[in-house]
């Protein structure tokens, strides 16, 4: 089994992304996570272009990493001048890194239109920078921007940059599809080519500009490159980099190449989620491999399938990159899905009932609800269907009251409720309408229920249902609560987007009291 080399990019290349912004304490924190998951090389960032880079580098020095080798990014030395006073060089082995990733132009319309200067001088530079970085004891990777562009212009003189790098000491020479705009049968077709030129290691760096770069690194990886670059979720410039997720999934499990640690893989989706929250990123719900919906199933015939043998419509065990099967709801379901999903009730029998529950849903959906992500509200309903509901609380009333006092905008929530018998009445201040019921509603049940306590709401989504009634029209509020690790989902639809809350709410209330009682 041959392996892989992993070069993660993330930190600098992915800090490029629109509104992606890592702070130190960020950048530090995914070191030691990619670290864990046995990547192979880490590349920082360039010191010289910001102080965070630099104090990076500084500190990552603390940190006892077990697997990775990190890597500073810059550029060749300017032109005509000498290597040993560049500050780009100079701030390259500052940084102290094991490795050094040098990159320079391979493209003669760049050479002469970008940095000014001859073909012949543009090799100068490339052979100095990693001459230089090579004798004060670094491993020295050499990254060919706009390779393609430059092979498809002037293949001999593109060549040429290549055998400079390789002849100054480099380790590996990376392709780089700069502008993302190579096909995966041009990728492989040069990679074949360059290897008979090269005796060192070839890696590949895409660009997902046509919506390629994974099967863009595959068709390099088959064709011969050793060492594959990109980034996390793919985030990056423009359209992004390629998703080393998708990468490595596929390395690992479609061509069974090693990658990574052996241990890793089953760990992939953990690892895509902590890099979107550290970027502040929603996750990409139909991202292959890890998302949420990759192996959700909704039609009806899907599901009955499914429910026989995952095998009929899932490419692998989702288990396997850490991810799980979702069976989801929705007025497309047939009684295979109910079944599915009702399967603790034992009811699966019972095709009468089976058969009201999948009505119920459908009659639901039509008015605008929508269970795909609010499988606690279908829960609920499951048990009012089948006579196993009783209610922890009887819903009396509520009230919602915002002012706008001075400069201060405040929100105060009223909730009259029934536990036991006893009506409790309560008030509570909030943000906002949301925030003000619930504490309204967490003030009368937290004496009969503490563990209550244990429960946050996580995320608040509006959605209009038929917006062609306009501000008249119906409203879908999904409401995600979480209790540790614990994450589930609540709906609810009104023409009042105040009363759409509350149920979705209330939903969440009763959803975790009856979790807590099994």
């Amino acid at each position: 089994m041959s392996r892989i080399a992993v070069y993660d990019t993330t930190l600098r290349d992915g800090s490029q992304g629109e509104g992606v912004n890592f702070s130190l304490q960020d950048k530090l924190l995914l070191t030691r996570r990619l670290d864990d998951l046995g990547v192979d090389y880490i590349e920082g960032g360039y010191p010289l272009s910001n102080p965070k880079d630099a104090e990076y580098f500084q500190a990552v020095r603390d940190i006892p990493l077990k697997h990775a080798k990190v890597c500073a990014f810059g550029m060749t030395r300017r032109k005509n001048s000498d290597p040993a006073t560049d500050t780009c060089l100079t701030a390259l082995l500052d940084a102290k890194t094991p490795v050094v990733t040098i990159v320079g132009k391979t493209w003669d319309f760049h050479v002469a239109n970008v940095v000014g200067t001859t073909l012949d001088e543009n090799l100068r530079m490339i052979a100095d920078s990693v001459a230089h970085c090579r004798a004060a004891g670094r491993e020295v990777m050499y990254d060919a921007e706009h390779f393609f562009d430059g092979y498809r212009a002037n293949p001999e003189y593109a060549v040429k940059t290549l055998k400079a790098a390789e002849s100054a000491g480099a380790s590996c020479v990376i392709l780089c599809d700069t502008n993302g705009g190579t096909m995966p049968e041009r990728i492989a077709e040069l990679v074949t080519e360059v290897r008979k030129h090269l005796r060192c290691d070839v890696g590949i760096h895409c660009h997902n500009d046509c919506d390629l770069a994974v099967a863009n690194t595959l068709a390099a990886v088959r064709a011969g490159a050793t060492q594959v670059q990109g980034t996390m979720n793919g985030i990056g410039e423009r359209c992004g980099n390629v998703d080393l997720v998708s990468v490595i999934a596929n390395l690992a499990l479609k061509y069974q190449f090693e990658v990574l640690k052996p241990e890793s893989l089953v760990r992939l989706t953990e690892a895509s989620r902590y890099v979107y929250e550290l970027a502040n990123m929603n996750f990409r719900p139909g991202q292959p491999f890890v998302g949420q919906s990759a192996f959700a199933h909704k039609g009806g015939m899907h599901t009955h399938a499914v429910a026989k043998d995952p095998a009929t419509y899932e490419h692998i065990n989702p288990e396997v990159v850490g991810n799980e099967r979702r069976i989801l709801v929705s007025e497309l379901s047939g009684q295979s899905t109910i079944v599915t999903k009702t399967a603790k009730y034992a009811l699966a029998t019972d095709k009468a009932v089976m058969a009201k529950i999948l009505q119920q849903v459908q009659d639901l959906e039509y008015a605008g609800y929508e269970f795909e992500a609010a499988e606690a509200s279908f829960d609920l309903l499951v048990r009012k269907a089948t006579d196993q509901y009783r209610p922890w609380f009887d819903r009396l009333s509520y009230r919602v009251k915002t002012e706008h006092l001075g400069d201060q905008l405040m929100t105060e929530a009223t909730v009259k409720v029934s536990v036991g018998g006893k009506v409790e009445h309560t008030v509570s201040e909030g943000d906002g309408p949301v925030n003000a019921l619930d504490g309204a509603l967490r003030k009368a049940l937290l004496p009969y229920y503490p563990r209550l306590e244990e429960m946050q709401l996580a995320d608040y989504k509006v959605r209009v249902v038929n917006g062609r009634d306009g501000t008249a029209g119906r409203v879908r509020v999904v409401i995600e609560s979480r209790e540790g690790g614990d994450v589930w989902g609540t709906v609810g639809v009104s023409e009042n987007i105040i009363e759409a809350s509350w149920l979705a709410l209330a939903d969440s209330f009763e959803y975790k009291l009856f979790k807590d009682a099994e």
